[in-house]
């Protein structure tokens, strides 16, 4: 009787290891029904409006995607744009789940802010767009130029470091808002505009004559744009991370929002593991094992979703570092196993 009382605890026991609850976060999205989502206050490929008020965009669709893994409908989503002034502070005080803002991932942010910095779902690099009628071929060259850019970002201290570095200066314009910094390089009040290059593709497709302006080849610093929750939540962080990490892995195994449903037939055990028919892996995060299909379902794999947004029919920016490892980009995966 002893015995079969042991075993009974020891099972009781590792269910409860393998089926943790999801974390206070998750709970709190769950109760509400809705993810809060802080993404940028508007830029073309990471995250705006359209002419209806529907929010598009990367990081919208990361939103999208993890809403779908954790309540099973990526439209319960509350979108809150975002400055890059109050961005952290916003996450920081809880009024958003998490941060998806084309944000860069640095050690100020994650141990000064007390921010966990979850993933890379954007690598990027800090260049210039400047119009073609300057006649500057290269960032060295810039010298005595006025850059608009935001406020509140890496940006101003890595000009400040490149300047010093070449010998040069390098003037700032600073503004609050995205569209307000395209538009006074539009107008006149600034030589160029600079930011991460996802950011400068949008820029130059905002104005009234792209082919006017160029974005220089040289970037001037590493930005590597991720994923950010708060700091105290580690089954929040580790759901966030694993949905990134699964939008990747469907693309490394050739599952899309089309033909998911068809997977679903694969004998692959990591297809299978992926899209919830073996391992329980949904279940010991704390959410359902069907989770990341869903995602998939939702938006696609990582691919789907760059081309949408940054590929030859959106910005034309190539993916170079955004491609997957076995294609000669950064992207790699950690395995479901």
């Amino acid at each position: 009787m002893l015995s079969a009382l042991g075993a009974a605890l020891l099972s009781t026991a590792a269910s409860a290891q393998t089926l943790p609850a999801p974390g206070p976060t998750a709970e709190a999205i769950k109760k509400r029904g809705e993810l809060v989502c802080g993404v940028d206050s508007g830029i073309p490929g990471f995250a705006y409006q359209d002419s209806g008020g529907a929010w598009k965009g990367f990081d919208v669709d990361y939103c999208q995607a993890l809403a779908a893994a954790v309540l099973g409908d990526p439209k319960k989503v509350k979108y809150v744009g975002t400055t890059a002034k109050v961005r952290f502070t916003v996450l920081q005080s809880g009024e958003i789940d998490v941060l998806i803002r084309d944000s860069t991932m640095t050690f100020a942010r994650d141990i000064g802010l007390g921010l966990t910095e979850v993933a890379v779902n954007f690598y990027a690099g800090q260049g210039f767009m400047v119009r073609k009628s300057l006649g500057v071929k290269t960032a060295g060259e810039l010298n005595g130029s006025t850059i608009c850019m935001i406020t509140g970002a890496t940006l101003e201290l890595n000009i400040a470091d490149f300047a010093r570095s070449k010998g040069t200066t390098i003037n700032s314009l600073l503004f609050e808002k995205s569209e307000e910094a395209f538009a006074a390089a539009e107008a006149g009040r600034c030589d160029g505009y600079s930011d991460d290059t996802g950011s400068l593709a949008a820029a130059r497709s905002t104005m009234k004559v792209p082919d006017d302006w160029i974005i220089m080849p040289e970037v001037i610093s590493k930005e590597p744009l991720g994923l950010h929750t708060r700091d105290g939540d580690y089954r929040w962080s580790d759901i966030v991370f694993w949905v990134d990490t699964a939008l990747k892995t469907a693309e490394e195994f050739g599952i899309t929002k089309a033909n998911v449903d068809e997977k679903k037939k694969s004998e692959d055990p990591f297809v299978r593991r992926l899209l919830g028919l073996e391992g329980d892996f949904g279940k010991q995060l704390g959410i359902d094992n069907e989770g990341f299909y869903r995602a998939i379902k939702a938006v696609g794999n990582y691919g789907e979703i760059y081309d949408v947004h940054f590929g030859p029919k959106a910005l034309g920016l190539p993916r170079g570092l955004n491609n997957l490892w076995s294609q000669g980009g950064l992207h790699y995966p950690l395995p479901f196993r």
